[in-house]
């Protein structure tokens, strides 16, 4: 992370920002761009959409949502884990993989209709301040969900990368991957594995000078000249080992010449059927809670820890949403990887995602032929490598460390999402969340209203004393106290001792607090755990008080 040299100086994005910080923030949309633009059209493909619908969404989240957010970091734009959705969208709208355009494109129109309507609700999320309905959600779901979302990209994407385009579900992809490895196409495949090898290499450099060109854009430069030697992206076939393998345009990225005509308008028409009805509940919900989440954990790397407004940045995510999609884009988001990358280079104000915004613009408009000869064995390397950071092994051995509890949470998310969907497997995630609280004894009245009794008395610290239980489903009633008496200035001490549970999620949120607090000179305590049993080592580990204690 960058440190700021004047910790007394807060960048912020205006005109004096602007001017101030103009050189640090150009120079890191550019290096941020150089991350976006692989990742922009790899995850458009893989969610069904044409390659420059990723490109448009950044374009809209650098030049639109830049200037409604106060977000200063953050970096707007398509993200790996909205790719199930896109393409479940489109798939049951109709799409065929590229045997019917014609369904395709109609497919295409139909999902952007959807991604209009989810937009308009986020911009309604936003202005009636449901920008906390990513407190609701345990923690263990979420990581559940995400990690879900990495294991199918792998799925998904394992086959493209060697050339290859198998259909079916997830688990039986998984399954096949044996049979892909033996199958794969040589050429196409060499430029596949040997950007995955570029992208795991990089993790190991720890000389930043050797990192000053992004990884993504180092694979550009030796896949894209080695897929012009190899002759990937001539029609025909050759033959290796006795055995032929096709080549042709269909290996190669896509993007029309001229930018304005790859605009294309939404059709609203599928919008009241099941289908639309259930894509747009997804891309609101999980669009919010995974940009939400991105959102806040960028404040927390924030070297000047500025906060975002998140009911505004709402606004700005379903406004930029909205108008992507009407010109034919995906879905966008806080994105935490270019984020991430965003503050390494040394941002400091928003206007670093405006730039790269603007470079990815002229990217489009101004080089298109040297996109289209980008191998797509490159982007599938790429999305798998970003599938395993979301589902990788540490995320796994994490969540154990948390607790047998949270681990069953994670896993049985996991398996939900992956033999039904996403939103089914998020409830079911959250319905064995509530089963294990049931089974330590939580009674059911406190799943439904927080019990709590709260005493305010002259300046001496709040008090809140928690009866029955604090869980996930109660946290945001416990938060609003909280935030009150925040707001007040006042510190506060909450009493646990007539609780049966208090679960990971509410520890961990509360950790939050306590740094919240501690900014602005309070104290946030917490007592009456000693009789509890932790379930974990974890200091975020769910405590249960035993029986007859």
């Amino acid at each position: 992370m960058i440190m700021p040299s004047d910790p007394t100086e807060v960048p912020r994005g205006n005109l004096v920002g602007l001017k101030t910080h103009f050189q640090k923030d150009f120079l890191s949309g550019f290096l941020v761009f150089l991350i976006a633009l692989p990742l922009c059209l790899g995850i458009s493909l893989a969610s069904g959409y044409p390659a420059i619908a990723g490109i448009f969404t950044a374009i809209i989240g650098g030049l639109v949502a830049t200037f409604l957010s106060n977000s200063e970091l953050s970096i707007k734009g398509p993200a790996a884990g909205l790719i199930v959705i896109a393409l479940g969208c489109v798939t049951e709208f109709g799409f065929t993989g590229g045997e019917d355009l014609v369904k395709d494109y109609q497919a295409y129109r139909l999902a952007l209709g959807v991604g209009v309507a989810a937009g308009v609700i986020q911009i309604l999320f936003g202005i009636f301040r449901a920008g906390i309905i990513g407190e609701f959600f345990p923690a263990a779901a979420i990581h559940g969900l995400l990690a879900s979302i990495g294991i199918i990209i792998i799925a998904k994407q394992f086959p493209v990368l060697l050339g290859l385009h198998p259909e079916g579900t997830p688990l039986e992809l998984l399954a096949s991957i044996p049979s892909f490895i033996a199958n794969m196409n040589p050429r196409v495949g060499l430029i596949g594995i040997l950007s995955l090898i570029i992208l795991i290499a990089f993790t190991w450099i720890k000389n930043p000078k050797l990192k000053i060109i992004p990884a993504p854009m180092v694979l550009l430069m030796v896949a894209v000249p080695l897929g012009m030697v190899l002759g990937i992206g001539a029609e025909g076939f050759y033959i290796f080992n006795n055995k032929h393998y096709d080549i042709g345009a269909d290996f190669l990225v896509n993007v029309p010449s001229n930018l304005f005509n790859a605009i294309t308008l939404p059709d609203f028409s599928g919008l009241l059927t099941q289908t639309g009805i259930t894509y747009v509940i997804l891309f609101a919900l999980i669009g919010s809670l995974e940009s939400l989440l991105s959102a806040k954990a960028v404040d927390e790397i924030d070297p000047w820890q500025r906060k975002t407004n998140m009911d505004r940045d709402m606004v700005a995510i379903g406004l930029g949403n909205t108008v992507s999609s009407f010109i034919g884009g995906l879905p966008m988001i806080s994105e935490i990887v270019r984020s991430r990358a965003n503050i390494d280079n040394g941002a400091r104000t928003r206007f670093s995602n405006f730039f790269h915004g603007i470079f990815l613009l002229f990217c489009v408009a101004l080089i298109p032929a040297v996109i289209n000869h980008i191998p797509l064995a490159a982007l599938g390397a790429l999305l798998v490598f970003t599938g395993f950071r979301l589902a990788s092994p540490k995320e796994f051995l994490h969540m154990y460390r948390l607790g047998k509890d949270q681990f069953i949470i994670f896993i049985s998310t996991i398996v939900a999402v992956l033999a039904t969907d996403l939103l089914k497997g998020i409830f079911i995630g959250i319905a064995v969340n509530i089963l294990i609280n049931i089974f330590y004894g939580v009674p059911l009245r406190s799943f439904f209203k927080l019990n709590a009794q709260v005493v305010s008395e002259g300046n001496q610290p709040a008090l809140i004393s928690v009866r029955d239980s604090a869980m996930f489903c109660t946290w945001i009633p416990l938060r609003k106290h909280l935030s009150d008496f925040y707001e007040e200035g006042r510190s506060v001490t909450l009493d646990f001792a007539e609780t049966r549970l208090v679960g990971h999620t509410v520890m961990a949120k509360i950790e939050e607090w306590k740094e919240e607090f501690k900014e602005k000179g309070l104290e946030l305590s917490v007592r009456g755990l000693d009789k509890h049993q932790a379930l974990s080592k974890s200091r975020t580990s769910t405590h249960i008080k035993p029986k007859g204690s």
